[in-house]
């Protein structure tokens, strides 16, 4: 099989379009068009369904599309451990991890990071689905589960601890609570249910049953599928909602509610594959993780 034509097959099942793989491979429309049919005739079977809205893979499509998908992913993975410098970290690094942990405690300190290592370049994926670490859709992850996949490398970070939370202005407004029956009177703000994204926890939303009266169950002023857009309710002052702490180490205005009650715990994980278990760029950014959580503590 031609080495050229697969990877500009590649490129156009990546891409939905002749067009979009142009542009991505610096090949003109007609020349991408040129080469599938001419991979396509090679292998005596259609790749491809043509549509005026695009195109769509055939089944045989669908199975060459998934291994030169695995075929290119580890030659990107060979090619960063080939480039990368033996006596100072370099090459790419990317990194994914949940919408509320990234924006709010991972982004501000990756400034310190890069000013330590420079010759890293590093892209950020905010995201509260997991991608897939095996196909180098990111280099590294950090989650709050374990990784269900076998051939990842995981190391415990933290433990985090859901608290109750609230901005002044609210507390000032409505008063603050002294039992947790009080939270009958007050506005709750919990996580939505959504079932294309698992809640960090099983039992999230724990603040709308904890001393609730089991005949007048609570019902919440706000529903939101993301930790951090919880956490941006509560700085507006709407309402009353548990928090893991580690949002709340980065917030110099809200007041914790009802010490005494007890969230669920939340464990954090540093996550990799196997194959960049000696990757330099991977050793220092744990490091560098690591040095920083026990600064928090």
């Amino acid at each position: 099989m031609d080495w050229d034509k697969l990877r500009v097959f590649h490129a156009v099942a990546e891409a939905g379009s002749f067009t979009h793989a142009g542009e991505v491979l610096n090949l003109s429309q007609s020349a991408v068009s040129r080469q599938i049919s001419a991979l396509e005739e090679s292998l005596n079977l259609p790749l491809f369904h043509r549509h005026a809205r695009g195109l769509i893979l055939t089944e045989q499509g669908e199975l060459l599309y998934k291994t030169a998908r695995e075929i290119f992913s580890k030659l990107a993975m060979t090619e960063a451990l080939l480039t990368e410098s033996r006596e100072r970290p370099q090459g790419p690094l990317k990194i994914t991890t949940t919408v509320a942990f990234g924006s709010l405690w991972l982004t501000p300190r990756i400034k310190e990071f890069l000013d330590l290592y420079p010759d890293i370049s590093v892209t950020m994926v905010l995201y509260d689905g997991e991608l897939d670490l095996a196909m180098r859709e990111a280099d590294v992850a950090i989650r709050m589960m374990p990784p269900r996949q076998p051939d990842l490398i995981q190391r415990h970070l933290l433990t985090m601890h859901y608290n109750v939370y609230a901005a002044p202005e609210y507390l000032k407004k409505h008063g603050m609570p002294k039992t947790a029956e009080d939270l009958d009177n007050h506005q709750i703000i919990v996580y939505g249910d959504d079932a294309r994204i698992s809640p960090p926890v099983s039992n999230v939303n724990w603040l709308l049953e904890t001393g609730a009266t089991p005949s007048a169950p609570r019902k919440p002023v706000l529903e939101v599928n993301n930790i951090y857009g919880i956490y941006r309710a509560v700085k507006s002052g709407l309402g009353i909602a548990a928090l893991p702490d580690y949002m709340t180490t980065e917030a110099d205005n809200l007041v914790r509610v009802l010490p005494e009650l007890k969230g669920p715990k939340l464990d954090t994980y540093f996550v990799y594959p196997e194959e960049l278990r000696h990757s330099k760029r991977i050793t220092v950014f744990r490091d560098f993780l690591l040095s920083k959580i026990q600064e928090n503590l």
